[in-house]
Protein backbone atom coordinates (compact mmCIF):
# COMPACT_ATOMS: atom_id res chain seq x y z
CA UNK A 1 0.00 0.00 0.00
CA UNK A 2 1.03 3.36 -0.97
CA UNK A 3 -0.22 6.75 0.29
CA UNK A 4 -0.05 9.98 -1.64
CA UNK A 5 -0.64 13.66 -2.39
CA UNK A 6 -2.94 14.67 -4.43
CA UNK A 7 -2.18 18.28 -6.71
CA UNK A 8 -3.43 20.86 -4.67
CA UNK A 9 -6.50 22.10 -5.98
CA UNK A 10 -4.55 25.75 -5.93
CA UNK A 11 -4.68 28.20 -3.20
CA UNK A 12 -7.50 30.18 -2.37
CA UNK A 13 -8.35 33.88 -2.63
CA UNK A 14 -10.47 34.97 -5.15
CA UNK A 15 -14.30 38.75 -7.92
CA UNK A 16 -16.76 37.33 -9.54
CA UNK A 17 -16.03 35.59 -12.71
CA UNK A 18 -19.38 35.65 -14.38
CA UNK A 19 -20.73 35.90 -18.33
CA UNK A 20 -20.61 39.81 -17.68
CA UNK A 21 -17.12 40.09 -16.65
CA UNK A 22 -16.17 38.43 -20.18
CA UNK A 23 -13.95 40.86 -22.88
CA UNK A 24 -12.10 40.16 -25.57
CA UNK A 25 -9.82 37.07 -26.13
CA UNK A 26 -10.38 33.11 -26.01
CA UNK A 27 -13.91 32.79 -27.05
CA UNK A 28 -15.92 32.01 -23.88
CA UNK A 29 -13.25 32.65 -21.55
CA UNK A 30 -13.81 35.01 -18.63
CA UNK A 31 -11.41 37.73 -17.57
CA UNK A 32 -12.06 38.91 -13.82
CA UNK A 33 -11.08 42.03 -12.18
CA UNK A 34 -8.34 41.52 -9.23
CA UNK A 35 -9.29 42.25 -5.77
CA UNK A 36 -7.31 43.07 -2.63
CA UNK A 37 -5.98 39.69 -1.90
CA UNK A 38 -4.78 40.27 1.02
CA UNK A 39 -1.76 39.46 3.24
CA UNK A 40 -2.58 35.19 3.72
CA UNK A 41 -1.28 34.56 0.41
CA UNK A 42 1.92 33.07 -1.59
CA UNK A 43 1.78 33.94 -4.70
CA UNK A 44 4.67 31.51 -6.06
CA UNK A 45 2.72 28.72 -4.19
CA UNK A 46 -0.07 29.86 -6.64
CA UNK A 47 2.04 30.51 -9.78
CA UNK A 48 2.62 26.42 -9.11
CA UNK A 49 -1.03 26.12 -10.34
CA UNK A 50 -1.84 28.61 -12.61
CA UNK A 51 0.83 28.02 -15.24
CA UNK A 52 -0.76 24.54 -15.81
CA UNK A 53 -4.30 26.73 -15.91
CA UNK A 54 -5.01 25.07 -19.79
CA UNK A 55 -4.95 21.39 -18.54
CA UNK A 56 -6.94 21.37 -15.99
CA UNK A 57 -9.61 18.93 -17.90
CA UNK A 58 -7.35 16.57 -19.43
CA UNK A 59 -7.81 13.62 -17.37
CA UNK A 60 -4.35 12.03 -18.75
CA UNK A 61 -2.33 15.16 -17.88
CA UNK A 62 -0.89 16.87 -14.55
CA UNK A 63 -4.37 16.91 -12.72
CA UNK A 64 -5.30 13.12 -13.24
CA UNK A 65 -4.97 12.31 -9.72
CA UNK A 66 -7.91 14.80 -8.69
CA UNK A 67 -9.76 13.60 -11.32
CA UNK A 68 -9.27 9.98 -9.81
CA UNK A 69 -9.73 11.10 -6.75
CA UNK A 70 -12.57 12.85 -7.22
CA UNK A 71 -15.32 10.51 -6.86
CA UNK A 72 -13.97 9.29 -3.45
CA UNK A 73 -13.70 13.15 -2.27
CA UNK A 74 -17.50 14.19 -3.56
CA UNK A 75 -18.98 11.13 -2.27
CA UNK A 76 -17.69 11.26 1.57
CA UNK A 77 -18.37 14.89 1.14
CA UNK A 78 -22.12 14.01 0.69
CA UNK A 79 -22.31 11.20 3.17
CA UNK A 80 -21.38 13.80 5.92
CA UNK A 81 -24.13 16.63 4.74
CA UNK A 82 -26.53 13.68 4.20
CA UNK A 83 -25.26 12.25 8.14
CA UNK A 84 -25.71 15.96 9.98
CA UNK A 85 -28.33 17.81 7.88
CA UNK A 86 -30.44 14.80 6.79
CA UNK A 87 -30.11 15.34 2.95
CA UNK A 88 -27.76 15.54 0.45
CA UNK A 89 -26.14 18.25 -1.85
CA UNK A 90 -29.17 18.94 -4.23
CA UNK A 91 -30.83 22.03 -3.18
CA UNK A 92 -27.95 23.00 -0.99
CA UNK A 93 -25.81 26.34 -1.71
CA UNK A 94 -21.95 25.39 -1.81
CA UNK A 95 -18.82 27.25 -1.52
CA UNK A 96 -15.74 25.60 -3.05
CA UNK A 97 -12.60 27.23 -1.38
CA UNK A 98 -9.52 27.26 -3.26
CA UNK A 99 -10.99 25.67 -6.39
CA UNK A 100 -8.40 25.83 -9.04
CA UNK A 101 -9.80 24.34 -12.64
CA UNK A 102 -13.65 23.46 -10.89
CA UNK A 103 -13.45 19.64 -10.65
CA UNK A 104 -14.49 19.16 -7.61
CA UNK A 105 -17.07 22.35 -7.77
CA UNK A 106 -18.16 21.27 -10.88
CA UNK A 107 -19.05 17.39 -9.37
CA UNK A 108 -20.89 18.92 -6.63
CA UNK A 109 -23.12 21.28 -9.31
CA UNK A 110 -23.96 18.08 -10.97
CA UNK A 111 -25.29 16.96 -7.77
CA UNK A 112 -28.13 19.69 -7.79
CA UNK A 113 -26.26 21.80 -5.91
CA UNK A 114 -25.81 25.84 -6.78
CA UNK A 115 -22.19 25.93 -6.25
CA UNK A 116 -19.71 28.85 -6.15
CA UNK A 117 -16.16 28.08 -6.47
CA UNK A 118 -13.23 30.80 -4.90
CA UNK A 119 -9.27 30.49 -6.33
CA UNK A 120 -7.00 33.06 -6.36
CA UNK A 121 -5.52 31.73 -10.00
CA UNK A 122 -7.31 33.71 -12.61
CA UNK A 123 -6.10 31.55 -15.24
CA UNK A 124 -7.67 29.20 -12.91
CA UNK A 125 -10.91 30.20 -12.88
CA UNK A 126 -10.99 31.14 -16.66
CA UNK A 127 -10.51 27.38 -17.36
CA UNK A 128 -12.74 26.68 -14.85
CA UNK A 129 -15.95 28.85 -16.77
CA UNK A 130 -15.02 27.81 -20.22
CA UNK A 131 -15.86 23.68 -18.69
CA UNK A 132 -18.59 25.06 -16.90
CA UNK A 133 -20.49 27.17 -19.86
CA UNK A 134 -19.34 23.91 -22.21
CA UNK A 135 -20.91 21.82 -19.95
CA UNK A 136 -24.19 23.93 -19.55
CA UNK A 137 -24.01 24.53 -15.70
CA UNK A 138 -23.79 28.39 -16.17
CA UNK A 139 -27.40 28.56 -14.28
CA UNK A 140 -26.06 26.91 -10.84
CA UNK A 141 -22.27 27.29 -10.95
CA UNK A 142 -20.15 31.10 -10.79
CA UNK A 143 -16.65 31.29 -10.25
CA UNK A 144 -15.07 34.27 -8.29
CA UNK A 145 -11.87 35.99 -7.41
CA UNK A 146 -12.01 37.01 -3.97
CA UNK A 147 -9.97 36.85 -0.75
CA UNK A 148 -11.61 34.43 1.18
CA UNK A 149 -11.08 36.25 3.88
CA UNK A 150 -12.69 39.34 2.20
CA UNK A 151 -15.89 36.88 0.76
CA UNK A 152 -16.35 36.32 4.73
CA UNK A 153 -16.38 39.92 5.54
CA UNK A 154 -19.20 40.65 3.04
CA UNK A 155 -21.35 37.72 3.08
CA UNK A 156 -21.48 35.84 6.59
CA UNK A 157 -23.64 32.66 7.01
CA UNK A 158 -24.49 32.20 3.56
CA UNK A 159 -23.48 28.79 2.36
CA UNK A 160 -24.70 25.04 3.55
CA UNK A 161 -21.49 23.38 2.68
CA UNK A 162 -18.08 24.90 2.82
CA UNK A 163 -15.53 23.03 1.05
CA UNK A 164 -11.45 23.24 1.48
CA UNK A 165 -9.21 20.75 -0.49
CA UNK A 166 -5.51 20.18 -0.02
CA UNK A 167 -5.10 24.00 0.17
CA UNK A 168 -4.08 24.94 3.31
CA UNK A 169 -0.68 23.65 3.21
CA UNK A 170 0.01 26.38 0.63
CA UNK A 171 -0.85 29.32 2.68
CA UNK A 172 0.98 31.50 5.16
CA UNK A 173 -1.63 31.52 7.95
CA UNK A 174 -4.02 28.15 7.48
CA UNK A 175 -5.75 28.99 11.01
CA UNK A 176 -7.08 32.05 8.93
CA UNK A 177 -8.87 30.08 6.04
CA UNK A 178 -10.22 27.73 8.42
CA UNK A 179 -11.72 30.72 10.61
CA UNK A 180 -13.44 32.23 7.35
CA UNK A 181 -14.95 28.89 6.23
CA UNK A 182 -16.55 29.09 9.39
CA UNK A 183 -17.70 32.59 9.13
CA UNK A 184 -18.93 32.06 5.80
CA UNK A 185 -21.10 28.73 7.03
CA UNK A 186 -24.49 29.10 8.01
CA UNK A 187 -25.23 27.82 11.36
CA UNK A 188 -25.77 23.72 11.33
CA UNK A 189 -23.67 23.90 8.05
CA UNK A 190 -21.10 21.46 7.06
CA UNK A 191 -17.58 22.23 6.26
CA UNK A 192 -14.91 19.52 4.56
CA UNK A 193 -10.69 20.20 4.57
CA UNK A 194 -8.11 18.34 3.42
CA UNK A 195 -4.87 18.43 3.96
CA UNK A 196 -1.04 16.37 4.58
CA UNK A 197 -0.65 15.19 8.10
CA UNK A 198 2.99 16.17 8.99
CA UNK A 199 5.47 13.20 9.72
CA UNK A 200 8.38 11.26 8.30
CA UNK A 201 6.07 8.38 6.23
CA UNK A 202 4.22 11.48 5.50
CA UNK A 203 7.69 13.10 3.87
CA UNK A 204 8.63 10.04 1.96
CA UNK A 205 5.18 9.33 0.50
CA UNK A 206 3.88 12.89 -0.10
CA UNK A 207 7.63 14.28 -1.30
CA UNK A 208 9.78 11.64 -1.77
CA UNK A 209 7.43 9.49 -3.47
CA UNK A 210 5.02 11.52 -5.49
CA UNK A 211 7.04 14.20 -6.48
CA UNK A 212 10.04 11.49 -6.96
CA UNK A 213 9.39 8.14 -7.68
CA UNK A 214 6.03 8.23 -9.22
CA UNK A 215 5.94 11.84 -10.72
CA UNK A 216 2.31 12.14 -10.06
CA UNK A 217 3.17 15.94 -9.06
CA UNK A 218 5.97 18.59 -10.04
CA UNK A 219 8.62 18.41 -7.71
CA UNK A 220 8.73 21.49 -5.15
CA UNK A 221 4.93 21.06 -5.44
CA UNK A 222 4.84 20.56 -1.60
CA UNK A 223 6.56 22.42 1.19
CA UNK A 224 6.68 19.74 4.29
CA UNK A 225 7.19 22.44 6.73
CA UNK A 226 3.76 23.31 5.62
CA UNK A 227 2.37 19.93 6.32
CA UNK A 228 -0.58 20.04 8.94
CA UNK A 229 -1.14 17.00 11.59
CA UNK A 230 -4.74 16.02 12.32
CA UNK A 231 -3.98 17.44 16.14
CA UNK A 232 -3.27 20.97 14.47
CA UNK A 233 -5.83 21.40 12.55
CA UNK A 234 -8.41 20.08 15.04
CA UNK A 235 -7.21 23.11 17.45
CA UNK A 236 -7.83 25.55 13.90
CA UNK A 237 -11.16 24.13 13.95
CA UNK A 238 -12.31 24.30 17.63
CA UNK A 239 -10.66 27.56 18.12
CA UNK A 240 -12.97 28.91 14.97
CA UNK A 241 -16.16 27.61 16.59
CA UNK A 242 -16.54 24.65 14.87
CA UNK A 243 -17.23 20.77 15.92
CA UNK A 244 -15.59 17.84 14.21
CA UNK A 245 -17.85 15.01 12.79
CA UNK A 246 -15.49 12.84 10.99
CA UNK A 247 -12.21 11.82 9.45
CA UNK A 248 -10.86 9.46 6.98
CA UNK A 249 -7.44 8.91 5.23
CA UNK A 250 -6.97 8.75 1.61
CA UNK A 251 -4.71 6.50 -0.30
CA UNK A 252 -3.45 4.85 -3.34
CA UNK A 253 -1.73 1.86 -4.63
CA UNK A 254 0.70 2.36 -7.44
CA UNK A 255 0.55 -0.93 -8.34
CA UNK A 256 -3.03 -1.55 -8.75
CA UNK A 257 -3.68 2.18 -9.46
CA UNK A 258 -6.51 2.18 -7.21
CA UNK A 259 -7.44 4.45 -4.38
CA UNK A 260 -9.39 4.22 -1.62
CA UNK A 261 -10.73 5.71 2.21
CA UNK A 262 -9.23 3.85 5.17
CA UNK A 263 -9.08 5.54 8.85
CA UNK A 264 -5.39 5.84 8.29
CA UNK A 265 -4.98 9.30 8.21
CA UNK A 266 -1.04 9.23 8.03
CA UNK A 267 -0.38 11.05 5.24
CA UNK A 268 -3.71 12.23 3.25
CA UNK A 269 -6.34 13.24 4.90
CA UNK A 270 -10.14 14.47 5.27
CA UNK A 271 -11.92 16.41 8.11
CA UNK A 272 -15.58 16.90 8.55
CA UNK A 273 -16.43 19.76 10.89
CA UNK A 274 -20.15 21.32 11.58
CA UNK A 275 -20.73 24.53 12.60
CA UNK A 276 -22.98 24.65 15.29
CA UNK A 277 -26.99 25.87 15.26
CA UNK A 278 -26.59 27.54 18.72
Amino acid sequence: MTQFNTPTDSTSSETPVSNADTQSGTPGATQPQSNDLGNNVDMSEVGKFTQLANQWWDKQGPFATLHEINPLRLNWIEENVVRYMGTGLTGKTVLDVGCGGGILTESMARRGSDATGVDLGIENLQAATVHAEQGGLTDRLRYKHIAIEQLAAEQPESYDVVTCMEMLEHVPDPSQIVQACFDLLKPGGVCVLSTINRNPKSYFFAIIGAEYVLGLLDRGTHDYAKFITPAELDKMAITAGFNRQDLIGLHYNPITKRYWLAQNVDVNYMMAVVKPTE
